[in-house]
Order: structure tokens, then C-alpha cells, then sequence
């Protein structure tokens, strides 16, 4: 391996490889939030993982712990998933970016999971860029793999969907119970250019918000060999962006 989890290491070797100049990745995956009936509550986290552990294998960067308590208000309704309020979560990211630089770190870059994550984290790398002059770039989960997207036959997705049930088949099908899948794609406004918040619930009078089993899309459509190509794209595709960081 060329990189290295920060907490697979002694001290000193993190100190030794801040000072090389690697950069830190600080990957966001919720440990516990629902994603259906089919997959398990740390979905996002095995999704930061896996990305984080492709891109160690190929670049010489250090890969934080991930931060897997964030702002997922959609989910709340579901027993076990996992929220911490927004100005919580700002300050919880910042912490650690900020104690990260006070360490010695010249490059700091974020691999994010989650949606409702990606306002609170542009506000916590604005306010480093405009307080410390420090540019952190975001990768963000609708952006990662989404180059292998047209190989997905669902009508639409969004969540536990075929997208990431098959990256999970792919990581460790043990963690997937197909069975249990089977499309829903809840009750979603007309599109429009007007964007709305969404509180996933199961009450079917909920109006857009509607979705019987926590899902956005088919995940019964999900394959390893689908979640193969979605995974090696990402990684690749994480890998070509932090490359310029890298000594």
C-alpha cells in the first residue's frame, strides 16, 4: 500500500509523512442512517472506505478517520439513523480541519457521502479559505462514479438505490439482503427548477416526502458487476483529482 490510514499508524510515522508533505483526505460516511430494508445502516461509511481505501492504494496520502456522525435531517423518522444539528456538524468539520493545519498539514482534501452534508461542509472550507487562506477541495457523492451512471437502468434514483446497492454488492455482499429490494420510487414533485427539501417518511399522505421503504429508486435492478464499474470509476476518478496535491 502507498498511503496510509492516519489510525493504522504510530505518531511519529503521521508526523514523518505531514512533514514529506502528503496530503490528509478526511472522509464523511454516516456509521447509521437508513437505507431501506435491503442494506445496512453504515452504507455511507463502507462507501468511504472503499473509496478512501482504492485511492491509498495508489497515492502516497493520509486518510483521516471518517467522520461518520453528520447532518442528515431526511432521515430521522427511521429508528438508528444518525443526525447531528447543522451548526453541530460545521463546527465538529472544522475542529478537525483546523487541528489538522495547526498539526503541520500543507493539503487538506474532503470525500464526502453524503447530500445533505454538502452545504454544511461549503460553509466550513469557505470560511478556512477566507480566515486561513487554505483552498480544500470536496469531492462529493453526487459527483463520484456518477461518470458510469448511464450503465444503470432505473428510472431515477437517490437513495439505496441501484446506484448504491451495487457498489455495495461489489464492496461486501454480505451486507446486502436482496430479497428485500424492490423499487420505490416514493411520490416526487414534477420536476422543476425549484429544489425542496425532503423528510423521508413512510406515511403515504406525506406528499413528495412519501417513500414506504426509505428509498429513491430500484434498487432490485443492483449488481456486483454494475457496483464493480461504478466503484473503479470512482476511485479513478478520486485518485486523478487529489494526484495534484501529492509530493
Amino acid at each position: 500500500m502507498i498511503g496510509a490510514w492516519i489510525e493504522d499508524l504510530a505518531w511519529p510515522e503521521v508526523a514523518a509523512r505531514i512533514k514529506d508533505g502528503w496530503p490528509v483526505v478526511v472522509p464523511i460516511g454516516a456509521r447509521s442512517k437508513e437505507h431501506g430494508h435491503h442494506l445496512p445502516m453504515c452504507t455511507d461509511y463502507l462507501l468511504a472506505r472503499a473509496f478512501c481505501d482504492g485511492v491509498v492504494a495508489q497515492l502516497p496520502v493520509l486518510i483521516a478517520p471518517v467522520v461518520d456522525f453528520g447532518y442528515y435531517p431526511a432521515f430521522i423518522r427511521y429508528p438508528g439513523s444518525q443526525h447531528i444539528r447543522s451548526e453541530t456538524f460545521i463546527a465538529l468539520v472544522s475542529d478537525i480541519l483546523n487541528l489538522l493545519l495547526d498539526q503541520g498539514a500543507r493539503q487538506l482534501a474532503i470525500v464526502n457521502t453524503g447530500v445533505s452534508t454538502e452545504g454544511p461542509i461549503q460553509i466550513v472550507v469557505r470560511d478556512l479559505l477566507s480566515k486561513r487562506g487554505v483552498t480544500v477541495p470536496v469531492a462529493d457523492i453526487v459527483r463520484i462514479g456518477r461518470n458510469s451512471a448511464a450503465r444503470l437502468e432505473q428510472r431515477f434514483g437517490g437513495h439505496g438505490d441501484e446506484h448504491e446497492t451495487s457498489v455495495i454488492l461489489a464492496i461486501d455482499p454480505s451486507h446486502v439482503d436482496m430479497s428485500r429490494a424492490r423499487p420505490d420510487y416514493g411520490t416526487s414533485p414534477p420536476p422543476s427548477v425549484f429544489v425542496a427539501p425532503t423528510q423521508f417518511r413512510d406515511d403515504p399522505t406525506s406528499g413528495h416526502h412519501h417513500s414506504e421503504t426509505g428509498v429513491r429508486g430500484d434498487p432490485s435492478l443492483a449488481s456486483a458487476e454494475k457496483g464493480r464499474l461504478i466503484l473503479d470509476s470512482a476511485i479513478a476518478e478520486l485518485v486523478a483529482g487529489l494526484r495534484p496535491l501529492c509530493p
